[in-house]
């Protein structure tokens, strides 16, 4: 009975373990190298977010500045074959440390909200040729498949989305970029 009442404790003990300190954040790269994460990466897949409700195509360039932020230009295609682009500035959640950034775009939202209008930009997987990347939220409400060029090999696709499971993302509710020939000229 002794031995049955303490495996007891220990099971209620290891229930608790984590009691209070909520969800384990996903897992980030340990190093993103800004000189050579500049430029264009196409999103190739998104988990929904207001902001991106209307686009069919999206793209992001990333520029490295003098001061060691990233100068940001999102741009979004509609169906119709309308762009639109919003600015903004990436910068180091902590000195030093690359894989976890605050972005924050000159829009309506900021201007209203400054303090509360900074987004969580965490790198999961960077391939080490900077040709493929998963980016996301460290709630997991937020998730971007990106890479290089529109399309990637179907293995590769399937990599990005085995880490984003892995990772904990609902890669199930993803929205995928629409092809070119879907877009209105």
């Amino acid at each position: 009975m002794r031995g049955l009442l303490g495996l007891l404790m220990v099971a209620l003990l290891a229930g608790c373990a984590n009691l209070g300190t909520g969800p384990v954040p996903p897992q980030t790269v340990e190093r993103v190298d800004l000189q050579r994460y500049q430029g264009t990466w196409y999103e190739l897949a998104r988990l929904p977010m207001f902001f991106q409700r209307n686009c069919a195509q999206s793209e992001a360039h990333y520029g490295l500045q003098a001061d060691g932020s990233l100068q940001v230009v999102n741009r979004c295609r509609s169906r119709e074959g309308e762009w639109q682009q919003v600015e903004g500035v990436a910068v180091p959640q902590v000195a030093g440390d690359t894989d976890k950034l605050w972005v924050r775009f000159d829009n309506w939202f900021s201007r209203l909200l400054p303090g509360m209008a900074k987004g969580e930009y965490w790198v999961l997987y960077l391939d080490d040729a900077y040709q493929t990347a998963l980016v996301g939220h460290p709630d997991r409400d937020y998730l971007w498949l990106l890479a290089r060029s529109p399309q990637v090999d179907p293995a590769l696709r399937d990599k990005l989305l085995q880490v984003a499971r892995e990772q904990g993302y609902d890669t199930d509710a993803l929205i995928w970029r629409v092809a070119d020939g879907e877009i209105a000229p």
